[in-house]
Formats: structure tokens, C-alpha cells, sequence
């Protein structure tokens, strides 16, 4: 039986515990190292959540409900912009950043949650109705940070174990997260400026009252979190190039060389026989491709579009997985020819897309005027001098400048032009 001459514990004191501060006992954290930590996460998530909302508008998502992923976004939709096509470059920019930058990220947001640990353990859990409203802000951060990082890696490796659709889960998990983290950015930013200006660390809640020996300075440790991100980095950016650097995009999925050789030897995410296409839909006797539009329809076959006038235009494919391909050269029938065959002769309109493939997401996508009426924009037939390869979209492909790449549609069967 517990002596009665002894006091019971309470559970803030008890430091067995981790409701009490003496069970926390890392010399390393401190208000500068932490404050350190923080200012550089908020440059890096500003960076992300902007070009994440960049990336979402690249989707055309008010220009047909088929490029809208969360279709009860509401007000969150209000900085939509009609996407461009210049510079062709510009997803794969953005995208790239933000997929590498995320990656690259992840120690630094691992090495804050440690730093600020204890916190999450405090007792009371509230002290007043502002200090209950910074908890939940807190518990917000927290998690909402876990959740956008977690999901978006898992969707870089292609691994969709998570319930309901990435875009939509992301999308809003990603307004949760900056809210909580700018209001915690708001509290905080004074506090973490000071800290960094002070020659002397001025001891708060993070500091252990009785800590251990250490066995690496506090630089020393953000040394090894630097390093942890430099790591990821190199073994991420390279999906971004083509050559020998994509081979030390050991993270990304598609960093273990190139797939196949010769000029269809570039990238893709979905082969035709994982979209369910066969040889028998894509012959030449049995494909053709159904034009639709203000005069009527025209079905054109492989070889009645070959002659027509074609053109050549150097873009990249650039997915929302981070991965993007240099330049290659498409030769194609121009969209807006297209569109002058069912007349739209001075004025090409929206056009509604489908493919034959049966399931899955962005099988049907639809395009903008402007992107229609750019004369990069091609229902390709070849590139790099080549016939399309099956995995590639043969018999006939969308390429767009500045278009994420689901929306450059593979095995195209049908072009609806006219306003969306």
C-alpha cells in the first residue's frame, strides 16, 4: 500500500509522465531552435499552399464539371483563373516546386512537431477561452500538416490507400492546414523574430528543467535536419530532367531509368493495357475519330488526318505527381483546324475531349478557347518522328502547352467543340 506520509503526484508534477515538463528532458529544445524551424516553414508552406492552389487552377475546374474535383468548393473557389498557355513550361514549373519542395520539407516539419512536443501534453488542456482556441488551432496544425504531407507523398508513389478521391481530400485538407497555420503564424512570428534577435535564449515552457547532456549542439542539429532535406532533394528533383539525373529520383516513381528506348522512350503514368485499350479499338479499320461541332459531325480516320496540313510544337508532359519530361517534338493536326472543320473557322470554341478508355479519372477533360486557339495546341499523331506508341496515345493524342498532363488526353475518340 502507498505510504500515506508521501504525497501523491499530481499529473502535471508526476515526470513519469508527459503531462509534466521534467519528463521532456532534450537539451536541444528552446525557443530558438524551434523559432528557427518555424520561420523557415513559413516560407516553405507559403510556397506550397500557393503553388497548390495554382496547380488546382491548371485544372480548368469552371470550365466543365469533368475537370472539377470538388464540386462543392464554394467561396474556396474564388481566385479560379482561366489557365494559360504561356509559358508552355508553366505547370511543369509549378508543379515540380511543389512536389519537390513538399519532399524536401518533410525533416523540417518532423524536426518542429519534436521541438513544440510537449505542448501537445500541457495541463489544464485549457486555461481560458483564448488559450482553449490556440489548442485547437494547434491540434489543427498538427494534424492537418501530417495529413497534406502523408497524402501528397502517397500520391507521388501512386499509392491510393486513403479513402475518396486525392483531389478532393487534399484540396480541402490543404485550406484546413493553412488556416490553422496562419493564425498560428499571426501568434507566433513576433514571439520566434525576437527569439532569433536575443543574444541570451530566454527560457519558456519548451525548455526542460532538468535536461540531459547533449550530445549535439543545437546548429549541429539543424546541420542533420539541412542534411535530411539536401538528402531528399537530390533523390527527388531529378524526375523533373530527363538523362542520367532522373536516375537519382530514387522516390519518385518513375526514377528507375526510362521507360524503353527510342523516341517514344519518355515517360507515363498509365499504359494502355492498364486504361484497357486494345490493338482491336485502335486499328486502323476500326478507329475513327468523331469532330462535332456548330455544322455537324465528321468522323476522320488515322490516315485522313495524316492528310491534312500538320504541325510541329515542342512541349513537355508534366504530371500532378511532380514528374515532368523535357521538351519533345509533336506533329499533329492543329486543334483549331479542327474546329474550322465544323465551323469554327475565325473563332474556335471550348472542346469537350473523350477517350476510349472506359474508367478512371480525366478520361473525358475539357479545354479552353485559348487553349484551343493556340497553334501549339495539336491532336498529335507523332513524336520525336515517330508513330505514337499505344502507351503513348496511338492512334491520336491532345498536346497542349502549359496543360497538366491528364488533361493532354491519350487515345482520343471524340472532339465536341462549342462553349462550355
Amino acid at each position: 500500500m502507498r505510504d500515506p506520509d508521501i504525497p501523491r503526484l499530481s499529473l502535471r508534477a508526476d515526470p513519469r509522465l508527459p503531462s509534466s515538463p521534467g519528463f521532456w528532458r532534450s537539451s536541444l529544445r528552446g525557443p530558438w531552435f524551434t523559432s528557427v524551424l518555424g520561420l523557415v516553414l513559413l516560407v516553405g508552406i507559403t510556397v506550397l499552399f500557393v503553388t497548390g492552389l495554382v496547380s488546382y487552377a491548371a485544372y480548368n475546374p469552371d470550365l466543365s464539371p469533368v475537370n472539377d474535383k470538388t464540386p462543392d468548393k464554394g467561396v474556396l473557389g474564388f481566385y479560379l483563373f482561366s489557365w494559360p498557355t504561356d509559358p508552355h513550361w508553366l505547370y511543369r514549373l509549378n508543379q515540380g516546386v511543389h512536389v519537390t519542395l513538399g519532399v524536401t520539407l518533410i525533416p523540417v516539419l518532423l524536426a518542429k512537431l519534436w521541438s513544440v512536443v510537449p505542448r501537445l501534453f500541457t495541463l489544464p488542456p485549457a486555461r481560458s477561452l483564448t488559450h482553449a482556441l490556440e489548442r485547437i488551432s494547434l491540434l489543427l496544425l498538427v494534424g492537418g500538416g501530417l495529413f497534406e504531407f502523408v497524402t501528397g507523398v502517397l500520391n507521388v508513389q501512386l499509392d491510393y490507400i486513403f479513402p475518396g478521391s486525392f483531389y478532393r481530400l487534399h484540396f480541402y485538407g490543404a485550406w484546413v492546414f493553412f488556416a490553422a497555420f496562419a493564425a498560428h503564424a499571426v501568434l507566433k512570428l513576433p514571439m520566434a523574430l525576437r527569439n532569433l534577435r536575443q543574444l541570451r535564449e530566454e527560457r519558456n515552457d519548451l525548455v526542460s528543467p532538468r535536461p540531459t547532456e547533449p550530445t549535439v549542439s543545437r546548429r549541429g542539429a539543424l546541420w542533420f535536419v539541412g542534411g535530411g532535406s539536401l538528402l531528399l532533394f537530390a533523390t527527388t528533383v531529378g524526375q523533373n530532367f530527363d538523362g542520367p539525373l532522373r536516375r537519382t529520383a530514387l522516390l519518385a516513381p518513375h526514377g528507375a531509368g526510362e521507360p524503353g528506348s527510342g523516341p517514344n522512350g519518355f515517360q507515363i503514368n498509365k499504359t494502355a493495357a492498364y486504361a484497357g485499350i486494345t490493338a482491336a479499338q485502335t486499328g486502323e479499320d476500326a478507329w475513327r475519330l468523331v469532330v462535332t461541332g456548330r455544322t455537324g459531325a465528321v468522323r476522320l480516320s488515322r490516315a485522313q488526318l495524316a492528310e491534312l496540313p500538320l504541325h510541329s510544337a515542342a512541349l513537355p508532359i508534366a504530371c500532378v505527381e511532380g514528374w515532368s519530361t523535357s521538351d519533345q517534338w509533336w506533329r499533329g493536326v492543329r486543334l483549331r483546324d479542327l474546329a474550322a472543320l465544323v465551323g469554327y473557322e475565325d473563332d474556335p470554341p471550348d472542346v469537350f475531349v473523350e477517350s476510349l478508355q472506359q474508367r478512371g479519372s480525366f478520361r473525358k477533360a475539357a479545354l479552353r478557347a485559348n487553349q484551343v486557339a493556340d497553334p501549339r495546341s495539336l491532336l498529335a499523331l507523332y513524336v520525336n518522328g515517330e508513330e505514337l506508341s499505344p502507351d503513348h496515345g496511338h492512334p491520336a493524342r491532345i498536346i497542349v502547352p502549359a496543360a497538366p498532363g491528364v488533361l493532354n488526353t491519350k487515345w482520343v475518340a471524340r472532339l465536341t467543340f462549342g462553349d462550355l
